[in-house]
């Protein structure tokens, strides 16, 4: 018993001492994480009770627990914490990598999406050859760092699901066509781009660690301004975890920097679009970057577009559940308890009298067109990227062939 508590002890120590907020040892036990999470009522161990077992000594029954597996990175439990523990980004991934390390693995489709990160680079186990496939017959210019390194304004993070998902490849060539329009000096890293790492809230610091240290190298040999992400995740492995290994550069997301060329914007629109919108807040745009107008804005500067907002919006929005590994959770999740919470945000957005969930994360579209289908509402309210509407309006949009 002495050595299971020193156990326990030793990893919240560790905990404290690696991660930044509040030591975890100074949880009060109020519960607001697990009132807070989406998923709290399904697991076996929400944050609360995790540091309170892991104090006591139980930290093997909370390896062997589901609910190691059941966090989506939503960061709703470390946002409201009133002790500041940093629960999200220290806590969840501490216990997985805990876990792996003694020998349990996580569900397998996770897993499968871990051995594509470690072979390919990429979490859907497609070849770097194939990372500009998206861009096949674009009718704009695409530079390719890769084989031509040169200074640009941009260096467009295209992000997995963009480069490779026949969905979210349209919205990366609308994008490409907007930066070519305002006028930006852009440019991709082709072949030598790889995921950032959000495998590390995965609890993978072994391979995040791999993934930065290719990344450092890739980013040494280009010169450009600043970075722009389409996958917000992306965006959050970098800024909050890569400083640690003295990487520093700047960066944004696709929705401020187009937010701050809105009058640019507002004069290359040529169309208007009759249509209610509302608008999905994302985690990490929305809760952990504090984001909430700019993407309003961008859609306000549509004709014709109303905007109405869901009962749950800007920093109490609700998760769709494709965080932290979550894409490749749902089953697991299902088998435990919970359910998809992307099924219960369209119904969220359907009950607005949206003809239009508007988004800006990668993950969401496919969640979202999947949820409608299994909710009964596919034909009722259509998914669209940010990006899509703006092109719409500009009369970029991609052109359907017969």
């Amino acid at each position: 018993m002495i050595q299971q508590t020193q156990s326990g002890f030793d990893f919240l120590e560790q905990l404290a001492s690696t991660v930044e907020g509040e030591s975890p040892l100074g949880c009060m036990q109020c519960g607001l994480c697990v009132a807070s999470c989406p998923l709290g009522h399904a697991m076996e161990y929400p944050p609360r009770k995790i540091l309170l077992r892991a104090a006591a000594g139980h930290i093997d029954l909370l390896l062997k627990s589901p609910s190691v597996w059941m966090c989506v990175g939503c960061y709703l439990c470390s946002f409201r914490c009133p002790r500041g523990i940093e629960l999200t980004d220290g806590l969840w991934p501490a216990l997985r990598d805990r876990a792996m390390q003694a020998g349990i693995q996580p569900p397998s489709e996770l897993q499968e999406a871990l051995r594509n990160l470690l072979k390919y680079g990429n979490v859907l186990g497609k070849s770097p050859r194939q990372r500009l496939q998206w861009a096949e017959g674009l009718d704009v210019p695409v530079l390719d760092l890769s084989k031509q390194p040169q200074p640009v304004e941009v260096l467009w993070i295209v992000g997995d699901y963009p480069s490779y998902y026949p969905r979210n490849q349209r919205v990366a060539r609308a994008l490409a066509r907007i930066l070519t329009v305002l006028g930006v000096r852009w440019g991709v890293l082709g072949a030598k781009e790889s995921a950032m790492g959000e495998c590390r809230m995965f609890g993978e610091e072994g391979l995040f660690e791999t993934l930065v240290e290719k990344n450092r190298q890739v980013l040494q040999s280009q010169q450009f301004e600043k970075i722009v992400f389409s996958d917000p995740h992306d965006l959050q492995a970098f800024q909050h975890y890569y400083p640690r290994y003295g990487i520093r550069k700047p960066a944004e997301h696709y929705v401020t920097f187009l937010a701050d060329r809105l009058s640019e914007l507002k004069g290359r629109i040529v169309r208007s679009l009759e249509a209610v919108v509302t608008y999905h807040d994302n985690c990490c745009v929305a809760r952990r970057c504090r984001c909430f107008e700019p993407p309003r804005a961008l859609l306000e500067a549509i004709p014709g577009l109303k905007l109405v907002e869901m009962e749950r919006n800007r920093d109490d929005a609700l998760c769709c559940g494709g965080g932290a590994g979550g894409m490749w959770l749902d089953a697991h999740i299902e088998a435990h308890g919970g359910y998809r919470l992307s099924n219960e945000r369209i119904k969220m957005a359907a009950r607005t009298g949206a003809q239009i969930l508007a988004v800006s994360c990668p993950f969401e579209l496919s969640r979202f067109e999947d949820a409608a289908k299994v909710t009964g509402l596919e034909g009722k309210i259509q998914v669209r990227d940010i990006i899509e509407l703006l092109a719409e309006a500009m009369d970029l949009a991609e052109k359907e062939t017969g």
